[in-house]
């Protein structure tokens, strides 16, 4: 085996009606959010609207909270009417689970060790398996088995070391009953357990791996935990499908999983698992010079441009000292110089334009790249 490469490959959505996502080999690494409200069958239509946007920013899976028989039904009516692969998150009651996969829910996250006995669990495996559905076991540091928990608060093992013995436990049970079609993550808050407990698990199994940081905080401390540890494994070649976990929207996760991606291929420019897709977007920070607002302007692109099947890069500039010149690499540009707006293309000014007329140029030229 490679160093840090899956061998196996999961399919993630075995139904006529989704558009699958394969994920460990060499498949490129997947980004997946989560939704952050309790569905509601009223708005499914609404909800539906949002998994397809998500799916433009580049969402490759997206899980949803099943706490209950009500939730579960509801995300099933959900999982008929859009082609992303959804996957339900289930604790405690396997019988949640085994109604889930009534419906084209595409992967189901369990922990093995709190859904039941073995007889239990033996059913959920079994259902998963006529009906080609993958299972995520999900190890977390603020669930960890009681003895391996006292073992971590006396310091007779470390945070990491508990999450890949936790992970290899449930590995077991699946192996136990010959359910092969499964992948697994080992999530903490922390940065170094985080790193430590994938790349603990990696030399012992070339299993698939889910990797992020779990609670990582809201969008500038996520974002930063996030990519800390991130960049580390992916640019080592460890990890298949990463979800950026932050008290932000679930765009916002999207969008950063993306980059972390995209920061990891410039790391590891040989690993073909790492490929950024779509728009890259250069904007500088704005200061006291600038004669175009930056901020007010990508923030009303950004989902847009993010949305492109382009691969191009897109600059936003303040002022003249940052403007063409220094993004001349761009494609596309836009920058001001006192009441006027200035698209470029590699360095070149175009077009001079007024501030009213910003957004319809920008538009035009960009659809004509």
């Amino acid at each position: 085996m490679e160093q840090g490469k899956a061998i196996k490959i999961v399919k993630i959505g075995n139904f006529p009606h989704i558009k699958p996502v394969y994920i460990g080999g060499d498949s490129p690494v997947v980004v997946q959010t989560m939704w952050k409200d309790r569905l509601s069958a009223p708005d499914l239509d609404g909800a539906a609207r949002k998994i397809e946007a998500l799916g433009a920013l580049g969402c490759g899976i997206l899980r949803f909270a099943v706490p209950d028989i009500e939730s579960a039904e509801v995300l099933g009516r959900l999982a008929e009417m859009v082609s992303m692969p959804l996957c339900a998150d289930i604790h405690f009651d396997y019988k949640i689970a085994l109604r889930c996969m009534d419906f084209p829910i595409s992967k189901v996250r369990i922990n093995p060790g709190n859904i039941g006995g073995k007889e239990k669990v033996r059913s959920v495996l079994e259902k998963a398996a006529n009906k080609g559905i993958p299972l995520r076991i999900g190890v977390n540091a603020g669930s960890l088995p009681l003895d391996l928990r006292e073992k971590v608060e006396q310091g007779a093992l470390s945070t990491a070391e508990a999450l890949a013995q936790a992970a290899e436990r449930e590995i077991s049970v699946f192996n136990e009953f010959g359910f092969t079609d499964y992948l697994v993550s080992m999530k903490a808050s922390g940065i170094a357990d985080t790193i430590n407990a994938n790349k603990i698990f990696r030399l012992r199994t070339p299993t698939i791996l889910h990797v992020g940081v779990t609670e990582a905080g809201p969008l500038t401390a996520g974002v930063v935990r996030n990519a800390a540890a991130l960049l580390t494994l992916l640019a080592e070649g460890i990890g298949d499908t990463i979800r950026v976990s932050l008290s932000d929207t679930m765009e916002n996760e999207v969008i950063a999983g993306r980059e972390i991606i995209a920061a990891a291929a410039q790391l590891a420019p040989c690993n073909v698992k790492l490929k950024p897709r779509g728009v890259n977007i250069v904007s500088c920070p704005r200061c006291g010079r600038h004669g175009f607002d930056t901020h007010s302007f990508t923030s009303k692109w950004l989902q847009r441009l993010y949305a492109l099947e382009k691969d191009i890069t897109v600059a936003i500039m303040g002022c003249e000292v940052n403007g063409p010149t220094e993004a001349k690499h761009a494609d596309l540009g836009i920058t001001g110089a006192g009441d006027k707006v200035l698209i470029f293309k590699h360095g070149k000014v175009i077009k001079t334009i007024t501030a009213a007329e910003a957004d319809k140029v920008f538009e035009e030229e960009l659809r004509s790249l």
